[in-house]
């Protein structure tokens, strides 16, 4: 399950989505996690999907590989719309002693495991077509701005683009601690939710051990290359639009205006 998560994996490719500046791809998919929050009508979410499923196929990824990052948060999700099942009051569909199913219940359910999983899909889009470095690029320009404020944006973006990209790094260095614990008996199949919780408590000690061994590992490499921070620092490659990205920005402009109409 760790190996299925793929927020913070970057493969590479030669779409438009690949090809597209990192600030038009932020842009853009920021404004669509935000838009699939505002979905109303089944028809809403329905064209919200079609249009989410012609970007995962337009990014020419495998799109199971971009799907199956949401096997790691599915227990979450069920989680979630169960309690909106049974709690969530409305028409009564069934009942069993206390245990009341309703009609709107349902409905919301399925809104909310709806809504979060266009949301991780949208994320690991993102991720998946974009590079640490123009990722960092990308967030730093849109956040320029703020320099006037005394704000450090370089800073900032080195620090979650930094984030991003030791997720994958940290579970795969999660996969070897638990497969050595394995090989040593440890047991992380068997038993209730307590009980497989406690059994990973073996595997948080050598794995924030690693962590920090890395974060020195990575600062002692960032000085060895005198990295002072975004003072008189240069980039190799500039940022500039392109025709890719106006083609996107149009594609995206006019499935907004067709979802808010049939949204409402």
């Amino acid at each position: 399950m760790i190996k299925d998560i793929t927020l913070g994996q970057y493969i590479s490719g030669n779409s438009l989505i690949h090809r597209a500046d990192p600030r038009v791809k932020i842009v853009i998919l920021f404004i669509l996690m935000i838009s699939v929050f505002f979905a109303k009508a089944f028809f809403g979410f329905v064209s919200f999907a079609a249009f989410l499923m012609i970007i995962v196929i337009g990014t020419g990824l495998p799109v199971k590989h971009i799907l199956k990052g949401l096997r790691p948060i599915m227990v979450f999700i069920i989680l979630a719309a169960l309690i909106n099942i049974f709690t969530v009051p409305g028409t009564e569909i069934y009942k069993f002693y206390f245990i009341r199913i309703t009609k709107e219940g349902i409905i919301t359910a399925a809104k909310m495991a709806s809504t979060l999983s266009m949301v991780i899909i949208i994320g690991s889009v993102l991720t998946l077509t974009t590079t640490p470095i123009s990722l960092t690029d990308g967030i730093e320009n849109l956040m320029s701005p703020l320099k006037r404020f005394k704000i450090p944006v370089h800073e900032i973006a080195m620090m979650m683009s930094i984030a991003l990209r030791f997720i994958p790094t940290l579970l795969e260095e999660t996969d070897k601690i638990m497969k050595a614990q394995s090989a040593r008996g440890a047991d992380f199949e068997t038993g209730n939710m307590v009980q497989r919780a406690k059994s990973f408590i073996p595997v948080l000690v050598p794995l924030f051990i690693s962590a920090f061994r890395r974060a020195d590992q990575l600062a002692t490499a960032m000085e060895a290359r005198c990295y002072r921070g975004s003072a008189g620092r240069t980039k190799m490659k500039q940022l500039k639009l392109t025709q890719v990205d106006l083609i996107l920005t149009i594609i995206t402009t006019g499935f907004m205006v067709i979802f808010y109409y049939i949204n409402n």
